[in-house]
């Protein structure tokens, strides 16, 4: 067992007569500039996407058209509490739920003029 110690020693884990020990605030710094990084390119972004998301949700009115996350394109005839009647031809309506919506048509469109 000593045997081991001393070649730990030897390999330069042990304590160091002269030399300084690192700064532990300094051998942390990569590991919160990562963070940073990765919280400013990718969190950010992505809670700033489902925030936008949420409020198109809660903005959904009669009227509006939209279009699900399957690509079904449609008008919205009634909005029950989490459920739209989306009216996608003549005579044929569904029920789909409102997390199901992905954009509205009408609304971006008033926003590129």
């Amino acid at each position: 067992m000593f045997d081991l110690i001393s070649t730990a020693y030897a390999l330069g884990g042990g304590p160091s007569d002269g030399g300084q020990q690192p700064n532990p605030i300094a051998s942390l710094l990569p590991f919160a500039l990562m963070f940073l990084v990765l919280y400013l390119l990718i969190l950010r972004p992505q809670m700033k996407k489902q925030r936008n998301q949420q409020r198109m949700i809660d903005e959904l009115e009669k009227n509006d058209e939209i279009v699900t996350s399957g690509g079904i394109h449609g008008t919205i005839l009634n909005i029950k509490d989490d459920i739209l009647v989306v009216k996608i031809a003549d005579n044929v309506k569904i029920e789909v739920s409102r997390a199901a919506v992905s954009r509205v048509k009408n609304k971006e469109d008033d926003k590129g003029k």
